[in-house]
């Protein structure tokens, strides 16, 4: 098993090579306005840190989203490209499950990222049953209901004092009151690797590999915006 796995939910340009037993490479460059541009070299910076070629990749996996529309598809067209031309499975994953699985919690918890328009994306998540923190294990922590897009303000009363991890939970610290900041701020492909390895080795479903915005894109159509065809 060779995953190879990317992420641009989030400001961090992320790409991970795993071998089902442990991360074999890691990139991530934080910059919410060069998706299109940091993507495939990192691509090719993890093949080259780990000694392999693209085609030795046995399985893609993207993050879905919840993430702002550009980068997002960015991820998305990049994974489906790559399954296609390697054929082989694409995969999709909740970003912010990603970053559950890296925030090692051992306790109910948050996951907020940054939605922008002063709302943030956010996720509860729980322990998984009997989980422990035990040196060495997987830490599988599980999301409570779908992901949420909100004005931090309106869901202050749901939020308060729960302990957090992810940018939109430091950038509102006055509602995110639980925030901890030592957890992991954005998405790390190396994470969402280590979840995919451990969701194909219980056998266990994906999402498909398609967005999830949870609201419209900025660029709308003009109201009154005429089609003009050639007679």
């Amino acid at each position: 098993m060779l995953l190879l796995a990317l992420d641009t939910a989030t400001p961090a340009v992320t790409v991970a090579l795993h071998d089902g037993s442990r991360v074999l490479a890691e990139s991530r460059q934080v910059d919410a306005r060069r998706h299109g541009e940091l993507l495939l070299p990192a691509v090719d910076r993890v093949l080259a840190e780990a000694g392999l070629k693209l085609d030795a990749v046995s399985d893609i996996v993207v993050g879905v989203g919840p993430g702002p529309y550009t980068g997002l598809r960015v991820g998305l067209v990049t994974a489906a490209t790559f399954g296609a031309a390697l054929d082989v499975p694409v995969h999709g994953l909740c970003s912010l499950d990603g970053i559950a699985h890296a925030a090692g919690l051992d306790e109910p918890f948050i996951v907020a990222t940054d939605a922008r328009r002063k709302e943030v994306y956010w996720a509860r998540y729980a322990p998984a049953p009997g989980d422990r923190p035990e040196a060495g294990r997987s830490h599988r922590p599980i999301r409570l209901g779908e992901p949420a897009v909100d004005r931090p303000a309106d869901i202050a009363d749901q939020v308060a004092g729960v302990p957090a991890v992810g940018a939109g939970a430091l950038l509102y610290d006055t509602v995110f009151t639980g925030v901890r900041r030592e957890g992991p701020e954005h998405q790390s492909a190396g994470a969402l690797a280590a979840l995919a390895a451990d969701m194909l080795a219980a056998g266990e479903e994906f999402l498909p590999a398609l967005p999830l915005y949870l609201r419209r894109p900025d660029a709308q159509v003009p109201a009154n915006y005429k089609v003009v065809t050639p007679k």
